[in-house]
């Protein structure tokens, strides 16, 4: 299936990573919610135990992109009890831009309206996924979710990863996208499917291929003039045990920063002769 507001030549430039669909139930509903995990083991179950509380899967379709997982946490006939309709793995190179691309390419072909994405670490209150679709009915395009607006709750954030997001990394994307962030490196956000299918936007490209995509479209999707916005969630790490996160050490935070440098100023932006004149805004 590919979405009516598409053409042929369009899809047939996106660059998506290969990736196997072991689970697909067929869509039900408007809407999608995207789980990325690589090995969460008890953590991705958990989260879809209150997913299932929430009933989440009656608002919305549950779409898990697996990284590569070896842990044995995706056990298909414990998906389907879960209520999880899809499983996708991505099997070509790349980090958590490029299994967002597969997911993100898998429900524009399925015709979405809009996709909602939380990380399968647990760390989430899914609770709020009903409102992100809400508030995507009503007009937004880009619905970020915030710890740090008033009704957000940050429990025992690291020190140097508050420090972080409250004074660089959401003031940088702030200044240089027009937009007021305040909670710009966690992946609960919703975005409409009219906004990732402008040819400005272009997120299927090779050059997202670890933890790009998020800052570029933080940065660029304000720029181009869509409706953006924050709601109040709550974001929880554990207080014992490991951090879960994928970004660890100095190379990996460094690597954000240089990532939010290159967004900031426009180096995953396509140039304007080859963006096209198309825009489904």
């Amino acid at each position: 299936m590919m979405n009516s507001d598409l053409s042929v030549i369009e899809r047939a430039n996106w660059q998506v990573p290969e990736f196997d669909t072991p689970l697909w139930l067929g869509r039900r509903h408007q809407f999608c919610v995207v789980i990325p995990v690589i090995n969460e083991g008890s953590r991705i179950k958990n989260l879809l135990d209150r997913m299932k509380m929430h009933k989440i899967s009656e608002v919305a379709d549950i779409i898990i992109v697996d990284g590569g997982s070896t842990d044995g946490s995706l056990d298909l006939d414990v998906l389907k009890d879960k209520d999880v309709r899809g499983l996708l793995v991505k099997r070509g190179r790349g980090k958590l831009s490029a299994q967002l691309r597969c997911a993100y390419a898998f429900a524009l072909d399925q015709g979405y309206d809009g996709i909602v994405t939380i990380d399968g670490n647990d760390k989430d209150d899914p609770a709020s996924i009903p409102q992100f679709i809400a508030t995507l009915k009503n007009g937004y395009d880009f619905v970020q979710a915030s710890r740090f607006i008033p009704g957000g709750v940050a429990e025992n954030t690291p020190k140097s990863r508050d420090f972080a997001i409250r004074f660089i990394h959401a003031p940088m994307l702030s200044l240089f996208s027009g937009f007021s962030w305040t909670d710009t490196t966690q992946g609960f956000r919703a975005y409409s499917s009219k906004m990732l299918l402008d040819v400005r936007v272009a997120p299927f490209r090779d050059v997202f291929i670890s933890y790009e995509l998020l800052a570029y479209l933080s940065y660029r999707v304000p720029r181009l003039g869509y409706r953006c916005v924050e709601l109040p969630t709550i974001r929880r790490y554990p207080l014992t045990g490991d951090i879960p996160t994928k970004i660890n050490g100095i190379k990996g935070n460094l690597s954000v920063l240089q990532v939010l440098f290159r967004a900031c100023f426009g180096a995953y932006n396509l140039p304007a002769d080859h963006a096209g004149k198309r825009c489904l805004q």
